[in-house]
């Protein structure tokens, strides 16, 4: 549906300080979440997609190709018109952890949200105080370029139920700090696997390989697994800092392509420990690598509710089961879904429930879904979302409550 995204990085070559503002020294503590909030932007390479060549930094209009027409990248400056000046730090948030802008529309993964997700809500809010320090740039960008029928944002709805888990970084306490660091710049801010992971056609990363290489804009990405033949198997975790420092591995090789920009205007600004972090985490990424985080498999059963409840049940509960406030009831992280017993969801289904409570009707799905068709969205609604419940919804529970049910 989304295809391989062949562009990731722009060509945009202006120094990245540039953009910073002089701190206030009002007050002290905004000053620090702005300083911290400019490194960590550093660390995520903003600037590099939300600047167009010749263009103001951060105000968008890169233009990011692929098969099914282009993206150009928004406006991040506080521009109140044009950029995200009426941007809450709430909807900063709910851009980076869930890949969904103030509108409530579902972002294409050319934004990388499946690893900004893992950002904490400190930093962050850290990274929302820096962009609005920043000189409000009016340029008025038109994101969607994509053909017909890709440029329906609803065409994300089955790409984001497959694809997508939402979740910040978890330490893993059975490694060091130093680690767990890199593993949280690798992962979440550095976005590594956008680019050095191969995708399958729906423009999703192939997890099985992940960091083990792709191909982006006619450059090849390197593998950076620990491979001792093609990956970073006979490096040392210092040899990757300083690479990431300094864009070369003396006697070996330097970076070339869009890997040029990445060191310019991120890794060689970065901190020498975080470097060093990074290279810790990148030593102890296997060979066949899998992304580290625990993603469910997605099996035949997970796939057949997947597309019913696209199919039925997503045009008003939403992708990823968030509803609409005040309209339509969220399913994930809603008690009644993840109760021990699953009977309510089957009974809502089945005979559909009155307006209450300021939420809309549900109109009854018992002349459009069979027992089966029931049995498989009731497990996968259960199960997904992070909502953790037993799929353990049974057909002989579902023939007995529809038996039971007003006619």
């Amino acid at each position: 549906m989304i295809g391989t995204l062949s562009t990731f990085v722009s060509r945009f070559k202006s120094p990245f300080f540039c953009a910073v503002v002089a701190f206030s020294s009002v007050n002290a503590l905004a000053n620090d979440a702005v300083k911290d909030g400019a490194y960590l932007a550093i660390a995520g390479d903003c600037v590099s997609c939300h600047t167009a060549p010749g263009g103001k930094p951060f105000a968008g209009g890169l233009k990011m190709s692929n098969q099914f027409g282009y993206m150009l990248t928004p406006n991040i400056t506080p521009d109140m018109e044009t950029g995200i000046g009426a941007y809450t730090k709430d909807d900063f948030f709910r851009v980076l952890h869930n890949g969904v802008n103030k509108k409530g529309q579902d972002l294409y993964p050319f934004m990388p949200f499946e690893a900004y997700t893992k950002v904490t809500r400190a930093d962050s809010d850290k990274i929302y105080d820096y962009l609005r320090s920043l000189p409000a740039v009016s340029n008025k960008v038109v994101v969607n370029n994509l053909d017909f029928p890709f440029n329906i944002r609803t065409s994300m709805i089955v790409w984001r139920e497959l694809f997508f888990r939402a979740g910040v970084y978890k330490l893993d306490p059975a490694q060091s700090a130093v680690w767990n660091r890199g593993a949280y710049l690798v992962e979440g801010l550095g976005h590594c696997s956008s680019c050095h992971s191969p995708r399958n056609l729906m423009g999703a990363i192939k997890n099985s390989k992940a960091y083990t290489g792709s191909v982006i804009d006619g450059w090849y990405a390197l593998n950076i697994t620990s491979n001792p033949l093609t990956g970073l198997g006979k490096w040392s975790a210092e040899d990757i800092a300083s690479y990431l420092k300094t864009g070369s591995f003396k006697d070996k090789t330097s970076v070339l392509g869009p890997m040029t920009e990445v060191v310019h205007n991120s890794t060689s600004k970065m901190t020498d420990a975080d470097l060093l972090a990074m290279g810790t985490y990148l030593k102890t990424i296997p060979a066949s690598s899998k992304l580290s985080e625990d993603r469910k498999k997605v099996d035949a059963t997970h796939l057949q509710g997947a597309k019913l409840y696209i199919d039925n049940c997503s045009g008003c509960h939403q992708s990823s089961g968030r509803g609409i406030t005040n309209v339509i009831p969220p399913l994930a992280g809603n008690p009644v879904v993840m109760a021990e017993k699953p009977d309510n969801i089957i009974k809502v289904m089945i005979d559909g429930i009155k307006q209450r409570d300021g939420y809309i009707a549900m109109p009854s799905y018992a002349a459009n879904l069979n027992n089966e068709e029931i049995l498989e969205i009731s497990n996968y609604i259960r199960a997904s979302w992070g909502n953790g419940a037993d799929p353990n919804v049974t057909k002989s529970l579902v023939e007995s409550i529809r038996k039971n049910s007003a006619p």
